[in-house]
């Protein structure tokens, strides 16, 4: 049942997505979606299938067969040579196998296998034409699939995460831990590839659920027990630190803090995402909009879905998306808020842990509603057509939004208006073409 609060009706006019195409192929829940290029894209899931689609009609191209268990990561990868650059897909498996297929053929160009732990993530580095798998250990090959170098085995648990920052280093998440590793590259000095740890940022109180990259110079940490902390690309040190249900709150609502405690679940951040100014983080079943600039949260939806937010993103023209367990997707628009007559909101984001929050106790906490530019978020449309949760989407060009759930379904949403004028106007060409016949 939805809330009644935040529920839109059936009359949606700033939602143009109102024509939905259901593809069918995979037998399992599908978790991951893959932009190929403009026209294409990969979903791939829990039977072990990875599926290639034309966004525009929704033709299944390829069938890509190989792996005998569930995908666990998947990516695009860019393969180059002398004559050309072709697109191709990385897949990997709980299988122990990693496979390199040809986007355009749907034939599988490599194959590693029999590696010494499932593969829980991928990172492409096209400056250095190398890739990365990311599991028990941490390995870099080359895209001809030689092993080039790896590290030592991780006994306690697995690396969840990698990004990729300046100066040749990697960052990846592991537990509660951020480990900082550096790449070697061959030189005179040194005949092969090498990669080391340089450093371990150990902040985290619980394990890290999100790992983003912001900009060229900061980077994104999210944890189970809702912690973002920004860090700098460069040195890796923090530039801010936030916490939802922190310890930064005033004694007069700590019983009311006690009183609402939520489950953990509810604290956990699940998503993060950024377009190099604001950060949006997914918090249980909420939606927080944080400015680098400000260092504070902007704008929020403590409860935007029914249930636990999965993915988000945040568009160009202010508009968000959201998807959830509920199996909705939801669109949102940051609208500005007339300035409050007084700092009532500072009380809030202290209660809430976000603000200008600072782990160091003997430091004053400063009230976020100094520099504080409140905004809302709108709903303006609400997707409803997913049986199961929906695990993420790809948003296309001309109002094109692609869908994957827990339904084992694939759904393609467009603009309805739009649709309809290109069948018209293909109508009309065949019949001139036939002479109207």
């Amino acid at each position: 049942q939805k809330t009644t609060v935040l529920f839109i009706g059936e009359e949606q006019p700033k939602n143009a997505y109102t024509e939905l195409q259901v593809l069918k192929g995979h037998f399992d829940m599908v978790r991951f979606l893959v932009r190929i290029d403009d026209v294409r894209f990969a979903s791939a899931g829990d039977d072990g299938i990875v599926l290639l689609w034309n966004v525009q009609v929704g033709e299944r191209l390829h069938e890509l067969r190989g792996h005998s268990q569930q995908i666990t990561a998947i990516t695009r990868f860019q393969k180059h040579s002398a004559e050309s650059s072709c697109p191709m897909i990385l897949s990997a498996s709980s299988d122990r196998s990693v496979s390199l297929w040809d986007a355009d053929t749907g034939n599988r160009v490599q194959t590693v296998t029999d590696l010494r732990s499932s593969v829980k993530c991928l990172l492409v580095l096209e400056r250095l034409d190398l890739w990365l798998s990311g599991g028990n250990d941490l390995c870099v090959w080359n895209r001809n699939f030689e092993l080039l170098c790896k590290t030592e085995d991780f006994n306690d648990a697995g690396i969840t995460a990698m990004i990729e920052l300046p100066k040749n280093c990697i960052a990846a998440a592991m537990d509660k831990e951020l480990i900082i590793y550096r790449l070697t590259v061959p030189s005179s000095e040194l005949e092969s590839w090498e990669i080391q740890e340089v450093k371990r940022l150990i902040d985290h109180q619980d394990s890290i659920r999100a790992l983003i990259s912001v900009n060229d110079q900061a980077f994104a940490s999210g944890s189970h027990v809702g912690e973002l902390i920004v860090w700098d690309s460069l040195d890796w040190t923090i530039q801010s630190y936030e916490r939802v249900f922190g310890d930064t709150a005033q004694a007069d609502i700590q019983s009311e803090i006690k009183l609402l405690s939520p489950k953990q679940n509810e604290m956990s951040v699940q998503h993060l995402t950024s377009d190099g100014e604001y950060i949006v983080a997914a918090i249980g079943s909420g939606i927080y909009v944080y400015s680098l600039l400000t260092k504070n949260v902007i704008a929020y939806r403590k409860t935007a879905h029914d249930s636990d937010v999965l993915h988000t993103l945040k568009l160009p023209n202010g508009q968000l998306i959201s998807c959830s367990e509920d199996g909705s997707v939801r669109f949102w628009m940051l609208q500005d808020l007339p300035p409050p007559a007084e700092h009532a909101s500072s009380a809030f984001f202290g209660m809430w842990g976000f603000g200008r929050a600072n782990k160091q106790p003997n430091q004053q906490v400063k009230k976020g509603a100094d520099c504080l530019v409140l905004r809302s978020l709108e709903l303006t449309g609400d997707l409803i057509g997913h049986s199961g949760a929906v695990q993420m989407f790809l948003p296309f060009n001309d109002n094109v939004l692609v869908t994957c759930s827990t339904d084992h379904l694939v759904m393609l949403w467009k603009d309805g208006d739009r649709e309809s004028r290109l069948r018209s106007l293909d109508l009309f060409n065949k019949l001139e073409q036939n002479k109207g016949l």
